[in-house]
């Protein structure tokens, strides 16, 4: 019972949304669905697809008690780990019985694509003419592996993952919850750590809050919990770049290489510094906009190298890490990508 208790206590539990308001980020799929449920046009079978971690079991959740069924009447099946024929025959023999409490009987299946040919077989002539008293709502991160005789069955709603700023005021809205204040800059890092999925961000915020009794957090703190590369080999790689100084570019990925750091983020965090410095070089007006997003010092320091950039500083610099972000894990020297860009944009 404490073990439960534990669990439920972990971040991503603790703030998954319970109600349709709470979700973020999926309004095109919350407006349809409660549109549905209000006017009584529900559909006998729904698919979920998207990244993971972008809510596809919670809104299936929510879904499910919207629909008035209770907790007796809810049925979850992971088909990663229950993925044969005896799994789904199991599911047919009990849709044919009435719900105990609830209107519906609502079966929701996870990861449904890792199902068999011989289930999805057996499960295609329960979704074909299911009772009118059961709603299947199936969730996948590869649509793509789902038959298409399953998917023209369903009605498909499609999970975007989060972006950065709407990454960032979770991140922040969860800190303050709990009592905590994160830099600018660190709130950055732990979004983009967050890759995209809010169940990976919520561990982040996680390690990084439980890890302090500070309840103001910087980058720094961040960095030292996540072993995330550090700040200055960054700023490094920039300096590089627009004082054209080859050794010292390739010096810090050799140090970041060193301490282990993982290259694709280290490329993405010089991306998104690179972008600011771009943008700043150009006078695009989005100054404002750039100094809410880093700190104080970071700000100064993009500031002054941005007048100093000339055209060392051009949309093909910004290209070529792109294309080394993506080259990024291609090879067995994880470094090698990033050693290649600095070679070409630095002559």
């Amino acid at each position: 019972m404490k073990k439960v208790e534990k669990q439920e206590q972990v971040f991503y539990r603790k703030y998954r949304p319970q109600i349709f308001k709470e979700v973020i980020g999926e309004d095109h799929i919350v407006k349809v669905l409660e549109g549905a449920i209000k006017l009584g046009n529900i559909s006998h079978a729904y698919l979920f697809s998207g990244a993971r971690g972008t809510g596809k079991t919670s809104v299936a959740r929510i879904l499910s008690r919207e629909l008035g069924t209770n907790a007796s009447d809810l049925y979850e099946m992971d088909a990663a780990s229950n993925r044969g024929i005896d799994d789904i025959r199991s599911i047919r023999e009990s849709v044919s019985t009435l719900p105990f409490e609830s209107k519906f009987k609502v079966y929701i299946i996870d990861e449904v694509h890792m199902l068999t040919k011989d289930a999805w077989n057996a499960f295609l002539k329960t979704l074909e003419e299911p009772p009118a008293h059961v709603v299947f709502i199936l969730a996948t991160t590869e649509i793509e592996k789902v038959p298409e005789t399953v998917v023209s069955r369903c009605q498909t709603f499609v999970f975007r993952a989060p972006n950065q700023k709407v990454l960032k005021e979770f991140v922040v809205n969860i800190a303050k919850k709990e009592g905590f204040v994160l830099a600018p800059d660190a709130v950055e890092l732990v979004a983009i750590l967050g890759d995209g999925s809010f169940r990976d961000t919520h561990g982040i915020l996680e390690k990084v809050l439980s890890s302090t009794t500070d309840k103001k957090i910087t980058r720094e703190e961040v960095e030292a919990v996540t072993g995330a590369p550090k700040s200055k080999l960054v700023k490094d790689i920039l300096e590089s770049v627009v004082l054209q100084d080859l050794p010292k570019g390739l010096s810090a990925v050799g140090q970041a290489s060193t301490s282990n750091a993982d290259m694709k983020l280290f490329t993405k965090l010089i991306l998104e510094r690179l972008r600011f410095l771009f943008l700043l070089r150009l006078k695009t007006g989005m100054d404002e906009h750039i100094k809410e997003e880093v700190s104080e010092d970071d700000f100064e320091f993009l500031t002054d190298l941005a007048s100093k950039a000339g055209q060392s500083m051009t949309g093909s610099v910004l290209l070529r890490f792109i294309q080394a972000y993506e080259d990024t894990g291609r090879t067995t020297i994880p470094e090698l990508a990033l050693e290649l860009a600095l070679t070409d944009v630095i002559k």
